[in-house]
């Protein structure tokens, strides 16, 4: 993608990164931001990347929806709005890849529930979460049954109903975020974390977000019948199956086996 897009893709061997590039309007979620991560969106989706880190461009990851839209929306072109963001973040949940949202300054509204359609969240200790809407006359229209799941529900509704933000120290008691670090570390902490997971097979992380995925809509997850499969056809658990093995007895592998000698994670990805 163009750097003069307002979304930018880079893929570097397994790992991802999608940067919001609007930092002029804090990275504000307009209908060119929407265009660009579906466009985005369908690029991951055929990629061989196992992990995926989402970061804001500027100040601030991202403030929200873009306000300046708003005022000229009919119901109906609101109401299509609307579930145009929704299928966009529900969107980032579907990917096979691990997710990581690497957040600092503001995420609110849009921006805080993009945040939390990620698999994982890390927090500069300058991040602010918080959903405005209803102190501006409306609810959030997207996102807030997840977000119930990630904060809880009574700590989910304080947000919801308050429009208060919280900073970063609370969103990691409230579970929004799983680590807070210093903002000058944050890219550097969610790229080793996304490195570390690129380092698993992808059909078994792809099949443990099945399974979450399943339990969320209210289903058994069936995580049997998916630990089976990854099990059997998943190249790259028989692979290291092989090599814990083959230590066990007195072998020389030191580590798992990369099948294909492609990048770490990477071995059993569709072709």
């Amino acid at each position: 993608m163009s750097a003069a897009l307002p979304v930018t893709l880079i893929v570097d061997g397994a790992v991802a990164h999608v940067t919001l590039e609007r930092p002029e309007a804090l990275n504000a979620l307009n209908r060119a931001m929407a265009a660009a991560l579906e466009r985005a969106l369908e690029d991951l989706a055929a990629s061989p990347a196992v992990a995926v880190v989402v970061r804001g461009r500027g100040r601030a990851f991202c403030a929200g929806n873009d306000l300046k839209e708003m005022p000229s929306l009919g119901r109906e072109e609101a109401e299509r709005l609307s579930h145009r963001w929704e299928a966009i973040v529900d969107g980032f949940a579907r990917l096979p890849q691990v997710t990581i949202a690497a957040v600092h300054g503001y995420a609110l509204g849009g921006g805080c529930m993009l945040a939390v359609a990620q698999d994982l969240r890390i927090a500069a200790v300058s991040a602010r979460f918080g959903l405005p809407e209803v102190t501006l006359g409306f609810n959030p229209s997207y996102g807030i049954a997840r977000f119930l799941d990630v904060a809880g529900g009574g700590p989910g509704r304080d947000l919801l109903l308050t429009g208060r933000a919280v900073d970063a120290g609370e969103a990691l008691r409230l579970g929004l975020v799983s680590r807070v670090v210093p903002d000058e570390a944050l890219d550097a902490e969610a790229g080793k974390l996304a490195a570390d997971i690129a380092r698993c097979p992808r059909a078994g992380l792809a099949a443990a977000k099945r399974v979450v995925a399943e339990i969320r809509a209210g289903r058994t997850g069936d995580a049997g019948g998916s630990y089976a499969a990854a099990l059997r056809d998943g190249e790259g658990a028989q692979a290291r199956l092989a090599a814990f093995a083959a230590r066990e007895r007195g072998g020389t592998s030191a580590a798992p086996a990369r099948p294909h000698g492609g990048a770490p994670g990477t071995g059993d990805t569709p072709r």
